[in-house]
């Protein structure tokens, strides 16, 4: 056990969207049975943080208030219950919240062993992105190696990860992005062959993909903007196609004629990470660890580390996320 008593965490200071972040001393996390306490070096940043900190995403009951999904560092104590990590493991993990802090206390299921030759940050920002993409496209949207995806805000985290693991398991990615830079940044993610990347600024994905199909569709679309992007995905859906929604950036409440839907057999499908109990996320991790760290550990798949700031700097990091410019992940290193 690290002999501190206190340490350092990100806490919000004020409310709604004049809430920043601030450093403050809390007492050092307890452990459970079946809990690891980490020291932890690396935490990712993820757009949901941005809402806790607004007030928009509280985190779900008896999980820590401080934000923080994901982590990266050093077991610095185990539970009664905890047989496969022991002291000084470098293990990263999946969390409902905790990350920005320099200890937080990890249910055992939800870590695993860091992937080798990636640095702190790197690993840090991998499980809360590819859990969720992995939970996505292959549990929930089946995508099998003769189908296509397309994938909404591809130079994002979730984007980053999507357009890999569809080069990966699929036969063709289709993805949205506005800028020359970040469909540039997109573009080199995959394949000239397997990757479409549409600027929505000036093309209209559905235009775009009717043509690129000869009208047949995508089989699974990876969406987190909702609002007119409800209708507009259905329109460009292939028949048993499947629909994914992990977040409605403009909106959850449409208006939809399902009919077409019945018709061709589609399917519309969401779910949301965070609430989820250790064990499935465990679960999540473990297949992971099986199929992805070994490509992560060759280069074959990339963690789309963009930038890092210190612990303290956390605001200046969530400053840089809602400008706009941000493409792939951000990190704030703890300690």
């Amino acid at each position: 056990m690290s002999p501190a008593r206190t340490h350092r965490v990100i806490d919000v200071e004020g409310t709604g969207g004049d809430a920043r972040l601030v450093v403050r001393e809390r007492p050092l996390p307890t452990i459970t049975p079946d809990d690891i306490l980490v020291r932890v070096h690396a935490a990712g940043v993820n757009r949901a943080d941005l809402l806790q900190r607004q007030g928009l995403y509280p985190p779900p009951k008896g999980a820590s208030d401080i934000i923080g999904l994901e982590l990266a560092g050093e077991v610095v104590d185990v539970g009664a219950e905890v047989r496969r990590f022991r002291e000084g493991d470098k293990v990263c993990a999946i969390l409902a919240g905790g990350g920005y802090s320099e200890y937080c206390a990890v249910p055992q299921w939800q870590a695993a062993p860091c992937v080798e030759g990636l640095s702190w940050q790197e690993n840090a920002v991998v499980p809360e992105v590819w859990c969720t993409v992995w939970s996505m496209i292959m549990d929930r949207g089946g995508l099998q190696p003769h189908e296509s995806l397309l994938v909404h805000g591809g130079s994002g985290g979730i984007g980053c990860a999507a357009i890999q693991l569809g080069g990966l398991y699929g036969k063709r990615v289709f993805a949205t992005a506005r800028g020359q830079e970040k469909r540039a940044y997109c573009e080199a993610l995959g394949g000239s062959d397997t990757l479409r990347v549409i600027d929505y600024g000036d093309e209209d994905f559905v235009a775009v993909i009717k043509d690129e199909t000869e009208g047949r569709g995508v089989d699974v679309i990876l969406d987190m903007v909702g609002g007119d992007y409800v209708v507009r995905n259905l329109k460009c859906l292939a028949k048993d196609g499947r629909l994914l929604y992990i977040g409605f950036l403009q909106g959850s409440k449409v208006s939809v004629d399902l009919l077409p839907l019945m018709l061709r057999r589609q399917s519309i499908s969401g779910a949301t990470l965070r609430v989820q109990p250790p064990r499935f996320k465990g679960a999540l991790m473990a297949a992971l660890e099986r199929s992805l760290w070994p490509l992560l550990a060759e280069g074959r798949v990339k963690p789309c580390l963009q930038a890092t700031y210190a612990l303290e700097d956390a605001q200046r990091a969530h400053d840089h996320m809602e400008s706009g410019a941000s493409m792939g992940k951000i990190a704030l290193l703890c300690s």
